[in-house]
């Protein structure tokens, strides 16, 4: 199962979010139940707290979406960082309608929750005539809801938020497309490469001299090597006109083909970069 190399410790996590988001929901599914969130309120805070070995363990940060693609910006603050990639997490994303306990759908007048949340939901709340009030975070907008005891406001959270602040789940996944998933990094501050038994998977960054081929050699080279090219993304170099960096996902049948298939592409970089071999999750 994700996370048996640890010991059986409770690991203090840092995750963009709070308790109830679906970062922690991610970190609990990899870490187990006794996990100790460190609750951040951007990414760049998360890889800031991950890089504190003294006072944390490891990071949770999502990566992609099934729907809404990469997250840009984290593939950067991962590039700049010294975090290692020691592991994955595939999370469905079922969106709840949660109200105070005893509370009826007639007496919502606002739903709170993060845009993307609300945005995800748009099917089901188009037909109400609530008034959507975007906040922060999905956990907060159930913690607002517990806190202040709101009668007349509803937040859509994840399951787990609706158990943590007591809440009644009033209408069950409610998001309008149902095969959403979100992909989590497991982080880990380690300027190098940590051994995970039974990798086979890995996160590499690199660019080229952009001269004509230079992608195709290297994408070559992977193929040659029997290594499967299972993501590429593209991120703008900072700086250039029009130049491009790419974070690519390799699948491999063993460590020593991934081996040799970096030490063919290293001449054909300008720059190349493993983030972490780990082994790949399941959806």
């Amino acid at each position: 199962m994700p996370g048996f190399f640890f010991n059986y410790m409770a690991k203090k996590i840092a995750i963009q979010g709070y308790e109830g988001s679906f970062h922690e929901v991610a970190a609990l599914k990899f870490y187990g139940k006794k996990t100790a969130i460190i609750a951040c309120d951007n990414f760049r805070a998360v890889v800031e707290k991950t890089s504190d070995v003294n006072n944390c363990d490891g990071g949770v940060m999502a990566i992609e979406n099934s729907i809404a693609g990469s997250i840009l910006p984290n593939y950067s603050l991962l590039q700049k960082s010294d975090l290692t990639i020691i592991g994955e997490v595939y999370l469905q994303i079922k969106q709840n309608l949660m109200v105070l306990p005893g509370v009826q759908l007639e007496q919502v007048k606002e739903v709170h929750s993060h845009s993307m949340a609300l945005l995800q939901c748009h099917e089901y709340l188009d037909k109400r005539k609530w008034k959507l009030v975007e906040t922060e975070d999905t956990a907060l907008s159930a913690r607002h809801i517990a806190t202040h005891k709101s009668k007349q406001i509803a937040a859509v959270a994840s399951q787990r938020a609706a158990e943590l602040y007591n809440l009644e789940i009033v209408a069950p996944s409610i998001h309008t497309l149902k095969n959403n998933y979100t992909r989590f990094l497991i982080l880990q501050y380690n300027k190098h490469l940590v051994h995970v038994p039974g990798a086979n998977k890995a996160s590499v960054y690199f660019h080229t001299d952009h001269s004509k081929g230079s992608l195709a050699k290297v994408l070559g080279t992977i193929a040659n090597g029997g290594v499967n090219l299972s993501k590429l993304q593209s991120v703008p170099l900072p700086g250039s006109r029009f130049m491009y960096s790419f974070h690519a996902d390799m699948e491999f049948e063993s460590l020593q083909q991934f081996e040799k298939t970096m030490l063919r592409i290293s001449p054909l970089t300008e720059s190349l970069k493993v983030y972490g071999v780990y082994k790949k999750a399941k959806l």
